[in-house]
């Protein structure tokens, strides 16, 4: 039987996860917290640029932030999914839960995470996703 993992029993993994958001130092504090679990992160701060990147690297997982500059991250998930139907995502804002958090999680998107982010919620978040 399973018991109720630890406080100090973080969830982690070596799945490769990239990272989309405008902010430079939420785009730092997401891959180092992710990077401490042990996953393979790489980060854009735009969402053309993660068109680009997950067109030419398969991820199992993107971290989207929602408000960017250019595309917002409903977008650029639509825009992945053309070419990478069964992609994996997680949505980040700082702000509350929009009407395109909703059309994201209706294209596939999993947990929305509210920022700032803490390595006990996104790693849970990013570990309930990738065992979906």
């Amino acid at each position: 039987f399973q018991t109720e993992p630890s406080p100090v029993d973080i969830p982690g993994g070596t799945e490769r996860i990239l990272v989309v958001d405008d902010d430079p130092v939420q785009r730092e504090v997401i891959t180092r917290l992710l990077e401490l679990v042990g996953y393979k992160v790489h980060a854009v701060e735009t969402g053309e640029e993660a068109v680009k990147y997950v067109n030419e690297h398969s991820q199992d997982l993107l971290i989207l932030d929602m408000i960017m500059d250019g595309i917002d991250g409903t977008e650029t998930f639509r825009r992945i999914r053309e070419f990478c139907p069964h992609q994996k995502a997680v949505i980040l804002s700082g702000y509350a839960e929009s009407e395109r958090v909703a059309e994201a999680q209706r294209m596939g998107a999993g947990s929305y995470i509210r920022k700032p982010v803490d390595l006990k919620s996104l790693s849970r978040a990013v570990r309930l996703e990738l065992e979906k």
